[in-house]
C-alpha cells in the first residue's frame, strides 16, 4: 500500500498517535479475515451440534474431513502425529474459506493478500521449528546436517536457507495462484461483457471458467495443508525414520 504522508496527532495525554493518510489502495483483506474465522467458528459449532448416534448430514461431512486429514497426517508422521490433526484441519478450513471468499462478487479473497499467506506461513514456520527443538532438543540441529558428518558444513548452509525459504514459497505460492486466478476471472468476464459475439455463449463459458476457479479454491487450500504436514513431518521424524 502506497503511503502519501504520515500525520501525528497529540491527545490530551502525552500520546502520540501515528495515523496513516491514504484510504486509495486500502485493503479490507484483514477485515474480512477475521469476519471469515468468526463466522468459521460459530457456523461449524451451529451445524455440528451434538454428538449422536445417527449424524446428521453436516456431522458426516465433517467427520469425512477430520477422516481425511487423520490419514494424511497418519501416512506421513504416523500414530504419533495424531495430536496435530486439530492444527492441520484448522489451517486447512482456513485457506479453504478464504479462498471461496474470493469466489463472492466484490470481495477478495483474504489468501489474495500476500500479508495474510505470510502469517499463515510463519506460523507453520514457527510451530514446525518449535516442535523439533521441542522433541529433540539441539540434537534438532542433526536435520539440517545432512546423512555424512563429513559434509555437515556444506549441508547446514544450505538446509538453513532451504528451511528459511519454506515460508516464502508457502506465501508466495498461494498468492499468486489466488491474485492471479482472480485477475484472469475479472479480465476474462469483462471480455464476455464487452463482446456480443462472445456474450451469445457466455453462460457455458463462465460455468468453465468458475468450476476451474472451484478446483484451484480445492487444490490450493490441500497443497497448504500437505506442505504444512510434510515439514511437520520432517521436524518432529527421530533419527531412525
Amino acid at each position: 500500500m502506497r503511503v502519501n504522508r504520515v500525520v501525528f496527532l497529540e491527545q490530551p495525554h502525552p500520546v502520540y498517535v501515528i495515523m496513516i493518510i491514504n484510504m486509495e489502495g486500502l485493503s479490507l483483506s484483514h477485515v474480512y479475515t477475521g469476519l471469515l474465522a468468526m463466522a468459521i467458528s460459530v457456523v461449524l459449532v451451529l451445524l455440528a451440534g451434538k454428538p449422536s448416534m445417527r449424524p446428521t448430514k453436516f456431522q458426516a461431512l465433517w467427520e469425512g474431513y477430520i477422516r481425511f486429514v487423520r490419514g494424511m497426517v497418519i501416512e506421513n508422521m504416523g500414530h504419533e502425529g495424531l495430536r496435530y490433526v486439530p492444527l492441520i484441519s484448522a489451517i486447512g478450513l482456513f485457506v479453504f474459506f478464504s479462498n471461496l471468499l474470493g469466489m463472492v462478487p466484490g470481495l477478495e479473497a483474504p489468501t489474495a493478500n500476500v500479508n495474510t499467506n505470510l502469517a499463515l506461513a510463519l506460523i507453520v514456520f514457527l510451530f514446525y521449528n518449535i516442535e523439533g527443538f521441542r522433541l529433540h532438543g539441539v540434537g534438532y540441529l542433526k536435520h539440517f546436517m545432512g546423512p555424512n558428518p563429513y559434509l555437515a558444513p556444506v549441508f547446514f548452509p544450505i538446509e538453513i536457507v532451504s528451511h528459511l525459504a519454506r515460508p516464502i514459497t508457502l506465501t508466495l505460492r498461494l498468492f499468486a495462484n489466488m491474485k492471479g486466478g482472480a485477475m484472469i476471472l475479472a479480465v476474462l468476464v469483462g471480455l464476455v461483457v464487452q463482446n456480443y459475439l462472445i456474450m451469445a455463449v457466455s453462460p457455458v463459458l463462465l460455468v468453465f471458467i468458475i468450476a476451474i476457479k472451484f478446483l484451484a479454491v480445492f487444490i490450493q487450500a490441500y497443497i497448504f495443508m500437505i506442505l504444512s504436514t510434510i515439514y511437520l513431518a520432517g521436524a518432529v521424524a527421530h533419527e531412525e525414520h
